[in-house]
């Protein structure tokens, strides 16, 4: 590459930053497995986020829940490092180009919906939410939250440990793949 700015590239320039961004798409199953495990750090609650993100997705499993949706509630919380403040934004971001929008959505907002458990003891509106009632993934994203996300601090459940989930992780993030009809 020799160009200064993207306006003096060629077309072999671009050819090469392509090759790069498909090396990056093929290293996010990876970096979002590794940013998943680091959660294990997080000892504050009764389990640590990690736990936490393998017991929702456990228990969307064990309903029989589809695979993206399962990959959705295993890496719900993956963004908290990077954006405390909006991390449903950050992973749902991520996510886009590999999920359906209506998961995608979930994921963006889940954050706001999880104060209707938690808003009375943070001094926050837990009615928040209905802000959204309008939305067509409000009720969905109501039920990830109470199905999934605010039950899974368990110490006691039984979890599927990371390995159950890496290969739907590199299936939901591989364009190529298809789900199958």
């Amino acid at each position: 590459m020799h160009f200064r700015r993207m306006d003096e590239g060629t077309d072999e320039d671009f050819a090469l930053l392509a090759a790069v961004h498909e090396e990056n798409i093929r290293a996010l199953p990876d970096l979002l497995l590794g940013m998943l495990a680091e959660l294990n750090a997080d000892a504050t609650y009764p389990v640590n986020r990690l736990e936490h993100s393998l017991q929702c997705a456990t228990r969307a499993l064990r309903d029989d829940r589809d695979e993206e949706y399962i990959v959705c509630c295993l890496l719900h919380d993956v963004g908290e490092s990077l954006g405390p403040f909006n991390h449903g934004e950050v992973v749902a971001a991520i996510l886009k180009p590999f999920i359906s929008t209506e998961n995608y959505w979930m994921l963006a907002h889940h954050p706001v919906f999880q104060l209707y458990f938690i808003g009375q003891h943070l001094g926050t509106d837990p009615n928040e939410r209905d802000s959204f009632v309008t939305s067509p993934f409000y009720d969905r994203t109501v039920e990830f939250c109470g199905l999934y996300d605010e039950v899974s601090f368990d110490p006691d459940y039984p979890s599927e440990p990371i390995t159950t989930f890496e290969p739907m992780v590199r299936r939901a993030l591989d364009l190529a793949w298809t789900p199958p009809q």
